[in-house]
């Protein structure tokens, strides 16, 4: 990954106007507040950046559109982008909010499709939707006059401007955030409040911390060499807020490939498949059970695997229903 110079200034994206609003600030009506037409500073990983309210939004996969839909946003969003893997969009809590905007593309996102829509906000996280390879990056939707945000959890590595955040309260932040940028801070406040709620009803039921927790191994994809979830992406909060321990807790990465010999010598007790659209879990689990690699693991001959939808192990609001549901299969386990 090249790197940026530590210090730039966006480009300005609004009006000349700027107000400095905390995330804590009162909430605001976006149709009748007259501050909705100033700019607002909400960090952007670690960068403080200007933001008018945005009417033409577009997501990149099911997390980015969930969040801005769990906030009620569902008129400041123009379509999303959704690749092959994420899973069909009928299966979200939010599926009628997806029937009211326009699927822009089942590709990898792209700037010439944000350019020409007319975009006025790209929500997407780094290396993930933004890609300089691909050459669409913040920095140039800045010289677009094209404003962007990114997931907190995928900030730890972005150039110039990191920031490191446990994938759950990138969550909470990144609710906060696009509240500040909408003027919804009221409603992402009680997003926010609802979900730890929801988490903190987990944790208490989980096993205790000096309990021997549970191996658990993410599987994602690859044959030769598996593809699995680092400590900086939202499975680990997953496993360890459920009372299990990610094998690979330890590797400061987000999706990271590692090789068999390290997954067979950590002896997981439970591997969890990530369920892509265009990769069935069962295709998955089919491979384990044949491969010599992996057939004697424990999880494999106990035949304990947990299916976490894709949209459950990205950031979004999504990934507290993955949470109860893989606590809940935990539990079942040890009756």
């Amino acid at each position: 990954m090249s790197s940026r110079p530590a210090i730039r200034r966006p480009a300005r994206l609004g009006s000349a106007l700027t107000v400095a609003l905390l995330l804590g600030g009162c909430g605001a009506d976006i149709d009748t507040d007259p501050k909705a037409d100033a700019d607002v500073m909400v960090r952007r990983c670690g960068e403080p950046v200007p933001y008018t309210v945005p009417k033409r939004a577009v997501a990149y996969e099911g997390g980015s559109a969930d969040k801005l839909f769990s906030l009620g946003l569902t008129d400041h969003v123009l379509g999303y982008v959704m690749p092959p893997a994420n899973p069909p969009v009928s299966e979200s809590p939010w599926a009628a909010e997806y029937a009211k905007v326009e699927m822009l593309s089942d590709d990898l996102l792209n700037k010439e499709l944000v350019v020409s829509k007319k975009s006025d906000l790209v929500v997407a996280g780094w290396n993930s939707g933004f890609s300089e390879q691909r050459g669409i990056t913040p920095e140039i939707l800045d010289r677009l006059r094209i404003q962007s945000f990114m997931h907190a959890e995928s900030c730890y590595n972005y150039p110039g401007f990191p920031e490191k955040t446990a994938p759950f309260d990138g969550l909470y932040t990144d609710l906060e955030r696009l509240g500040a940028i909408f003027r919804v801070e009221e409603k992402a406040t009680e997003v926010v409040n609802g979900l730890k709620k929801r988490v903190n009803a987990v944790r208490a039921t989980a096993p205790t911390p000096a309990a021997d927790p549970l191996p658990v191994f993410l599987y994602d994809s690859g044959m030769d060499q598996p593809f699995t979830a680092g400590s900086q992406v939202p499975p680990n909060d997953i496993i360890k807020t459920a009372g299990g321990r990610n094998i690979f807790d330890g590797l400061n990465e987000r999706w990271t490939q590692v090789n068999w010999e390290a997954v067979t010598q950590a002896e997981p007790e439970v591997i969890i498949i990530l369920d892509y659209g265009d990769q069935p879990a069962k295709e998955k689990i089919d491979f384990l059970k044949a491969s010599p690699l992996t057939s004697a693991l424990p999880a494999v001959r106990k035949n304990q695997f947990f299916v976490l939808d894709y949209n459950e192990g990205i950031s979004g609001p999504r990934n507290i229903d993955g949470l109860e549901k893989f606590a809940s299969y935990l539990t079942s386990l040890n009756p």
